[in-house]
């Protein structure tokens, strides 16, 4: 008996070690099973956001990870417009977005890249963004929002498409104008003179061709990729105001990830913007001629109507100094990184 019992604990031993094999055969495989990482932004295929992604972060992502980190590019609002699938990274549901500045409501020092008349040149905007200003803008998203910043991408310096010309301040009395949903937009235009209709970027090409709206403010790369020179005559190049965007991924996604792959990651996402700013500044002189050769009228502002814009907003700058201790020296600093 003592023999056959010491046979059956030797069996049972045995099962033990076999099944415990297999269970942690089992969890190894779902360790290795690759993880998807969603990429959502409102921008157009041919977009320079788009290409960047599709030619420099997909492939970088997927061959440096050896596979177990899958990129899937949503691009065109598919997952939603901004504020939708800005909301589906901070909840998870979406692994990451780039999306303009629609935090600023939360954030104030969000909505500065996009304060009027800020930055001289692309050259002026990437040296503050990419660099230490850049980190003291984004700095709390993690503890605030849920999400890690991980690079900035540019949207650019924006003009407006209009169904008539504008050449004078007295052309945007009456003008339909619409801009993002954000209360800096919207006073400004309304600085300008202009009736301000907030709409989401995916309703602006029916707004237009259906004359519920005159038109609109974006950049070049926008306004062509988006089709809206097809309804639309007129171009005031204003460059009012620079508009930045941001790769931001979802933190506990993020914390999901090996320290290998976060920096693979964090690596492809500025290869990926740097060289969606070089698409993107060098294009731009090739989208005016191409927008031209389409009919439309491209107006360089006189010097008089330059400084008339510049003007108007000074109202936002007096209340941005009075609300923000921290706006005036901001302001300088960024100033100075033009010299």
């Amino acid at each position: 008996m003592k023999k056959g019992l010491l046979v059956m604990l030797s069996i049972m031993l045995l099962l033990s070690v076999v099944l415990a094999g297999c269970g942690g055969s089992t969890s190894t495989s779902t360790d290795e099973k690759p993880k998807t990482i969603k990429v959502a932004n409102y921008f157009a295929d041919d977009h320079p956001q788009n290409i960047a992604l599709l030619e420099k972060f997909k492939p970088m992502v997927e061959e440096k990870s050896g596979g177990k980190l899958k990129v899937e590019i949503y691009s065109n609002s598919k997952l939603g417009a901004e504020q939708e699938f800005t909301d589906g990274v901070r909840n998870g549901t979406i692994e990451m977005g780039i999306p303009g500045m629609i935090l600023q409501s939360s954030m104030a020092t969000l909505g500065v890249p996009e304060w009027p008349f800020l930055f001289e040149s692309y050259t002026h905007a990437n040296k503050v963004l990419n660099g230490p200003i850049g980190d003291e803008l984004t700095e709390g998203m993690v503890e605030q929002f849920g999400v890690r910043p991980l690079a900035w991408s540019a949207n650019g310096f924006r003009v407006v498409s209009s169904n008539r010309p504008i050449k004078s301040m007295e052309d945007f009395k009456g003008f339909r104008l619409r801009m993002p949903n954000i209360p800096n937009y919207i006073e400004m235009g309304q600085l300008w003179g202009a009736n301000v209709t907030p709409m989401a970027i995916s309703e602006v090409f029916t707004g237009l061709e259906q004359k519920v709206i005159d038109g609109q403010d974006n950049p070049y790369a926008t306004l062509v990729a988006s089709g809206w020179h097809e309804v639309q005559s007129n171009v005031l190049q204003s460059y009012h105001m620079f508009s930045p965007n941001l790769y931001i991924i979802n933190e506990k996604f993020w914390q999901s990830l090996t320290p290998e792959q976060q920096e693979i990651v964090a690596q492809a996402s500025k290869e990926a913007a740097d060289y969606e700013w070089q698409l993107l500044e060098s294009k731009e002189e090739e989208l005016k001629k191409f927008l031209e050769e389409k009919g439309l009228e491209i107006t360089i502002p006189s010097d008089e109507l330059k400084q008339q814009l510049k003007d108007s907003v000074k109202p936002m700058y007096d209340r941005f100094y009075k609300d923000y201790d921290w706006a005036k020296d901001l302001v300088e600093r960024i100033a100075a990184e033009a010299k």
